[in-house]
């Protein structure tokens, strides 16, 4: 490979770590490139699955501002570079991997953190953004209408007090005066 063209790989591998969301290395040896074409479709069109070179990846991961992954960078590598959600591409790693032994994830980094393969395949049993975020509208809705209940209590028992004076001082004005002799 020609130094323009290490260096143009270089940089489009530092561009693919700066526009990612997560980068997950795995091990691809034994897998053919049927089931290489396979795990890019179960990774979506988010993510992006590239072999990669392991100096050249160590250069472009400085050049990116990524630490903590050069200890993973040995044997043949490739990178999950992830666009969109974390998790959803953990999991299509996770189940791929399940159906597919050969293909082993090594680590990464999501949002600038390193993170080893145990922390990829706890990311992967999450569930996905989009259910958290409804998990927790619904858990706010809930909280806001039970304040909601809270702070109008107070209102209608001083209209049911209110209700109860007139109603006394209704029935005592149509009544009699009582006398008490003594």
């Amino acid at each position: 490979m020609a130094n323009s063209e290490k260096t143009a790989a270089v940089a489009e591998i530092a561009e693919e770590f700066r526009g990612s969301t997560a980068a997950v290395l795995t091990e691809y040896r034994g897998l053919t490139v049927s089931q290489l074409t396979e795990l890019r479709r179960a990774l979506g069109e988010t993510t992006r699955y590239a072999v990669v070179k392991n100096t050249l990846t160590k250069i472009a991961a400085a050049q990116a501002g990524v630490s903590g992954i050069d200890d993973l960078l040995v044997g043949p590598t490739a990178v999950a570079f992830v666009g969109g959600d974390p998790v959803e591409a953990a999991k299509g790693l996770r189940d791929f991997s399940r159906a597919n032994p050969a293909l082993v994830v090594k680590g990464g980094v999501v949002e600038g953190k390193a993170m080893n393969a145990e922390e990829i395949r706890k990311l992967a049993d999450l569930e996905s953004r989009e259910v958290l975020l409804a998990k927790m509208a619904g858990a706010m809705n809930g909280s806001l209408a039970k304040a909601v209940g809270l702070f109008a209590a107070p209102l209608s028992q001083v209209a049911r007090l209110a209700e109860a004076l007139r109603a006394q001082r209704e029935e005592t004005a149509g009544a009699e005066p009582v006398s008490v002799d003594a």
